[in-house]
């Protein structure tokens, strides 16, 4: 995966051999460094804000780009569930690429971190359990976020887990009991109320909608706001007369 990583970065148009042969070194060096052991630490200093890893037992896990279906249920899920958590000022939405450091140095698609728990919130990783994370599966992925994740999470206090999986159109929801998980709700369709997130419920057929539905609107219908409000709202919002 790494050596399918470079081939992509190097496919980045460069203006003179010059810039070629710099670039090449960057990502050699790159690669140099992921392959040996490091500290956590270490690993955080080497990674910079759009690297795709994860940090497991002192090796580098790096992350195959993401589809274009994974990037619009993310940022779907991101804005909705924001836009739920400022509103009522529960806490704080985190999307990706960002640490939560366990028994290794995760990076879940989504956490959630309750108002209470912000504390554990560094400058550059999560220091302990998310109230919530979400993983949305991808081929790559599967095997990791169903395995070692699962069990990881579970065992450092992620109260909630969320596995998507488009491909499938299938969803899991887990709550933590004790040390372990419980699944509260699967299906292609239907609806599943959150624990972390005081009030709020998804409708599950939501998430494989194409397009995806409006934040705005799904918020509106969760909370019980009148379809038409949110409706004029959006329009006032375009600048489209009613």
């Amino acid at each position: 995966m790494l050596n399918d990583t470079l081939t992509i970065q190097l496919k980045m148009p460069a203006s003179s051999h010059a810039d070629t042969d710099r670039l090449q070194q960057y990502f050699q060096e790159m690669l140099d460094a992921a392959a040996r052991p490091m500290t956590y630490q270490e690993f955080l200093a080497w990674a910079d804000e759009d690297t795709l890893a994860e940090w497991e037992a002192g090796k580098v896990i790096m992350a195959s780009p993401a589809s274009s279906q994974h990037q619009r249920i993310s940022k779907f899920l991101t804005n909705l569930l924001d836009l739920y958590v400022q509103s009522r000022a529960l806490g704080e939405v985190i999307p990706a690429p960002f640490q939560m450091k366990l028994q290794n140095g995760r990076e879940p698609d989504l956490m959630f971190v309750k108002r209470e728990h912000l504390e554990r919130l560094q400058a550059t990783y999560l220091d302990g359990p998310a109230d919530l994370a979400v993983e949305i599966i991808s081929p790559e992925s599967a095997d990791r976020d169903r395995g070692i994740k699962f069990y990881e999470y579970a065992e450092g206090g992620v109260t909630e887990y969320w596995l998507l999986d488009p491909q499938a159109q299938y969803a899991e929801f887990y709550q933590l009991q004790q040390n372990y998980y419980l699944q509260k709700f699967s299906g292609h369709t239907g609806r599943y109320t959150s624990a972390a997130l005081p009030g709020f419920w998804l409708d599950v057929a939501w998430l494989w909608q194409d397009p995806l539905p409006s934040p705005l609107r799904v918020l509106a219908e969760i909370v019980g706001m009148e379809a038409q409000v949110i409706a004029d709202f959006e329009r006032a919002l375009t600048g489209e007369s009613a």
